[in-house]
């Protein structure tokens, strides 16, 4: 059961101890310890292996948590330096998922719902809270400039400490489980441009361009003439930089711009959309795809890139820990879902693929990288924008791991009058550029 040491004769503590004893009791093996704020402990099963250490620090928070009955309960706890994690924060999550699966009996409830009211309720947090706080319509363009302000100019430098060379923040594409996330990140790049088979003189539009890795590659290993777009001051401000040091101004260019202000119907050979599509919510999918659709020329291939929750999962019904404090109205419909939309705007599906192993190794690779630069990391974005983000990485990671989460490329085609402009195999996807 694990040893416990009561390091001193506080009420609230025991009191505490016995609850989390009975909420446990069956929770095996039971790898990690608990230490509350008075110093007393409750060591692992295993005194050999332990992979974290659970730190209760408010005498109160253990029962805001259990009576928020959330996800996002637990995660503000964490958050507001209620609770802490040290050690493999990964490994909270099956935890997580036994407290939130486990059936209770009806005398188990209520025998638990007792020893939970007899826990410290009068130690309120004190803590700012740093959730998103948005104003106006819900997907209006000044409500997602709004959005996407609040994850993605939190710094430049921020992302830096563990985002690859390129900044790419999205999914790697691994041949090997044991690539570096620069060889990843490199091969994935030039997956995307093989898919859409581009060739030199081509116009690319790229929607949510991010830092513009994907225009800089496209424009320097296949030629093309390449506008990317972001709603993100800062990812401006670093790609347009990046893409003067290049010497690539001529052929590349990044704009402060909606998707939906892009005013060029018919113009584009290729257009590709990279880890944005999250952003655009369901609602809003039919806009969307018929926006693509309107800027590509006939015969133009557009390849959409984005994470959708598994298809046998419902839609949450309350807000979730990444809804409040990560991606504010963020939105991922299943893959069964958007695909309709695509089609009933013109597109023709041509190829679904899902990357779901290579996002896990994608965000392993982040949430090492994180922690390895946090010090850093709260010296620049400060200590609880990195705890957001240090559980945001490891939590995703569990659930692509789990096959909560997948990620899809869907390759769309406008097709000419019946002429889709696709070879009858995709042998060519496979073979490396010379």
């Amino acid at each position: 059961m694990g040893e416990l040491d009561y390091r001193a004769e506080d009420h609230s503590a025991r009191k505490t101890l016995h609850f989390l004893q009975e909420l446990l009791r069956d929770y095996h093996p039971r790898d990690f310890e608990i230490k509350l704020w008075d110093g007393t402990s409750w060591a692992p099963e295993s005194s050999e292996f332990r992979r974290f250490t659970w730190r209760i620090n408010n005498p109160a928070a253990l029962r805001r948590a259990i009576a928020g009955a959330s996800e996002l309960s637990f995660a503000e706890a964490y958050v507001h330096g209620d609770f802490d994690i040290e050690g493999d924060i990964k490994a909270v999550f099956p935890l997580a998922d036994y407290l939130r699966s486990k059936d209770w009996g009806a005398k188990d409830k209520l025998h638990l719902a007792g020893a939970l009211l007899r826990l410290p309720s009068n130690s309120p947090s004190t803590t700012i809270w740093p959730a998103a706080r948005l104003s106006g319509r819900l997907h209006s363009k000044t409500r997602d400039r709004q959005a996407i302000s609040y994850h993605y100019d939190v710094s430049n430098d921020f992302y830096a400490l563990w985002l690859d060379e390129q900044m790419v923040y999205s999914c790697a594409y691994f041949r090997t489980s044991g690539d570096d996330l620069d060889t990843a990140q490199k091969q994935k790049l030039d997956y995307v441009c093989r898919k859409l088979r581009l060739q030199a003189g081509e116009r690319l539009l790229d929607i949510g361009c991010g830092w513009g890795g994907l225009v800089i590659h496209a424009v320097r290993e296949y030629g093309v003439h390449a506008l990317g777009i972001t709603l993100s001051r800062q990812q401006l401000e670093f790609a347009q930089r990046r893409i003067q040091q290049a010497g690539l101004s001529g052929q590349c260019e990044v704009r402060l711009l909606d998707y939906r202000d892009v005013d060029a119907p018919g113009t584009f050979d290729k257009l590709v959309s990279v880890g944005m599509v999250e952003h655009v919510g369901e609602s809003q999918l039919p806009e969307y795809f018929g926006c693509v659709f309107r800027l590509l020329r006939p015969g133009g291939v557009f390849l959409n890139h984005g994470i959708g929750r598994a298809g046998n999962r419902p839609v949450p019904s309350q807000p979730t820990f990444t809804d409040v404090y990560v991606f504010p109205d963020g939105d991922l419909p299943p893959i069964g879902t958007v695909l309709p939309y695509a089609e009933e705007a013109g597109f023709e599906v041509r190829d679904v693929e899902n990357l779901r192993e290579h996002y896990e190794l994608t965000l392993r690779h982040w949430s090492r990288r994180l922690e390895a630069h946090a010090d850093e990391a709260r010296r620049i974005a400060g200590e609880m924008k990195y705890r957001i983000w240090r559980l945001y990485v490891a939590g995703s990671e569990h659930y692509f791991k789990t096959g909560r989460l997948d990620v899809y490329q869907t390759l769309l085609v406008k097709n000419d009058k019946g002429n889709s402009g696709v070879p009858l195999t995709r042998a060519d996807w496979y073979c490396e550029q010379e």
